[in-house]
């Protein structure tokens, strides 16, 4: 299942904003209806573990993101691989809402290493700005984040959490 959303900040980057969903964009080796109905909202699995799937049916996400998948380690799923969107894949995955979390997650993922604007850029210019509709809004949103994401780095920390450089 390729993951993206609060769910892999919150597990891999230690965002410590609550999430009851993992949002899901691609599965492989089943269908997401079934997906839907096992582990979805209202599902047994979801009222038991108090977590449902999330099957994001629209996302704008970066043409080439399913190259740069990363497996999300766990010893306890042995039949089921969770791989998330690396981490300029996320962030550019959050453009197109744009919501008030979403920058939060940007400016979070930023006080860590390897959150870099060339590569940001680059792939949103290549890989994402040719799926808006209107692609000068989404610029004007990209030079916003790219800016809070320099100050963030810059200032060195984001809501007490210290940067850690590249």
């Amino acid at each position: 299942m390729h993951c993206l959303g609060g769910f892999v900040i919150a597990e891999l980057y230690g965002l410590l904003r609550p999430t009851a969903d993992i949002e899901i964009i691609e599965a492989r080796g089943t269908d997401l209806r079934t997906l839907q109905a096992i582990g979805g909202r209202g599902s047994e699995l979801a009222r038991r573990h108090h977590v449902f799937l999330d099957i994001v049916t629209v996302a704008t996400v970066p043409e080439d993101y399913e190259q740069r998948l990363v497996d999300i380690p766990s010893a306890e799923l042995m039949h089921l691989r969770l791989r998330e969107l690396e981490r300029h894949d996320l962030v550019l995955a959050k453009l197109a809402r744009n919501a008030d979390h979403d920058r939060e997650d940007v400016q979070h993922l930023a006080t860590g290493p390897g959150l870099d604007c060339d590569i940001l850029s680059d792939r949103y210019q290549r890989e994402l700005r040719f799926q808006f509709g209107n692609p000068r809004q989404a610029d004007l949103t990209m030079d916003l984040w790219t800016e809070m994401i320099i100050e963030v780095q810059a200032r060195g920390t984001h809501k007490g959490v210290p940067y850690e450089g590249m």
